[in-house]
This record gives C-alpha cells, sequence and structure tokens, in this order.
C-alpha cells in the first residue's frame, strides 16, 4: 500500500529544495507530495491556514517538515486534528526556539532575513500536544551559515543545537551524522524519517 506524505520546506526554500528527500521516500514506497508557501513575505499566518486546507482536502499518512518547516506543520497538524495525520517527522526543526533567529531578530539589518517566521522561528513549540506521533531528527555536524551569526558550544548542525530539536514528551527522538542543510539530502535522515512514519519509532543500531 503507497501512504501519501506531505513535505514541508523550511526558510527561504522553496517546494523545488524538497526533490532529493521525494525521491528517497518514494524509494521507500511512500508518495510524497512538496507543499509550497512563502516563507519570508507570507509566514506562517499564511501558510499554517493553507496547510490546514490542503489536509482537509486530501487526507494523509504523515508530514514531514524541514526546519522551519517542521514548526508549520505541526501547528498545522495542532489546529486540524480532524485531518488525522497518524505521524509526523521533524528534520532540524527549532521545536524549542531557534537561538540563530533570536540574534538576527536582535539586529536592524539582519531581522529582515526571518521576515514574517521571525516570531515563530524564536519562540517554537511550548510542547506538542497534537493527535500525531512524533518523532525528530538532528543534525550534528557543525557547517553552515548558521555559525556567522551565532556560536554553538553544544551539539549542533551548525544551525540549529540538538538540544533545541527537544521537546518534553516527544514520541522519539535521533541524531544523524549531518549538516542542517545537509537532512534535506541525507540518505540516513531519509531512512529513519521512512521508519518513523512506517513503525512509530526510529531504527536502532543493530
Amino acid at each position: 500500500m503507497t501512504r501519501r506524505l506531505l513535505l514541508v520546506h523550511g526558510l527561504h526554500n522553496a517546494r523545488w529544495w524538497l526533490r532529493p528527500l521525494a525521491a528517497r521516500l518514494r524509494s521507500e514506497g511512500f508518495e510524497p507530495e512538496p507543499f509550497g508557501y512563502a516563507s519570508v513575505f507570507g509566514g506562517p499566518e499564511r501558510a499554517i491556514p493553507a496547510l490546514v486546507e490542503r489536509l482537509r482536502a486530501a487526507p494523509v499518512h504523515g508530514v514531514i517538515g524541514h526546519s522551519l518547516g517542521g514548526l508549520i506543520a505541526l501547528e498545522a497538524l495542532r489546529r486540524a486534528p480532524d485531518a488525522a495525520v497518524s505521524r509526523a517527522v521533524c528534520l532540524g526543526s527549532p521545536l524549542r526556539g531557534s537561538r540563530i533567529a533570536r540574534h538576527l531578530a536582535a539586529r536592524g539589518w539582519t531581522r529582515p532575513l526571518l521576515g514574517r517566521s521571525a516570531a515563530l522561528l524564536q519562540a517554537g513549540l511550548v510542547h506538542w500536544d497534537g493527535t500525531a506521533a512524533l518523532g525528530v531528527v538532528a543534525g550534528d555536524v557543525a557547517q553552515g551559515m548558521g555559525q556567522l551569526f551565532a556560536r554553538f558550544d553544544d551539539a549542533s548542525d551548525g544551525t540549529v543545537a540538538v538540544a533545541e530539536t527537544r521537546l518534553p514528551g516527544l514520541a522519539d527522538h535521533c541524531v544523524v551524522h549531518c549538516s542542517h542543510t545537509g537532512l534535506v539530502f541525507s540518505a540516513e535522515a531519509a531512512a529513519q524519517a521512512a521508519h518513523f512514519l512506517r513503525e512509530g519509532r526510529f531504527a536502532r543500531p543493530a
């Protein structure tokens, strides 16, 4: 049985950015569909209602969101429990709020980079109380543009700290060896996401 998925991209990205992830998930037996939105000029205020409408229009088994896309996906699922999405996976999403976003927002010349997504990126989620089982994949390779704006003394993917991806009561959490951007292209991240969507838990080393 083919299981339909929605994929939600992050800040400054677009639907095409998700093609490598979609291809890997298709090889795992899923039917992925990228969901696009204007992350800077539209922001969550427009993206979340549009995603809710899409979820209600055609049922899907699961949702995967990268970075900001994970926050938007979870807010949409929280508002639409009737959509009956059983599982959700976040890839490198700052669920507890982004340190880098707070640094950017504090400076007038960098705040526009966050656009209308600034508030959600800074705050993250207090907790997860949606009906979908939630799993999070974090990266631990500290590479990327994020290091230009904030320093990480703890494990990170270069943009989001591993600790920022954890929430109390999470269904599951795993760390793969790649950067923030690399989570979209990583075979291991895609395999872990597929395993969670099938089994409700991440794969563990033998």
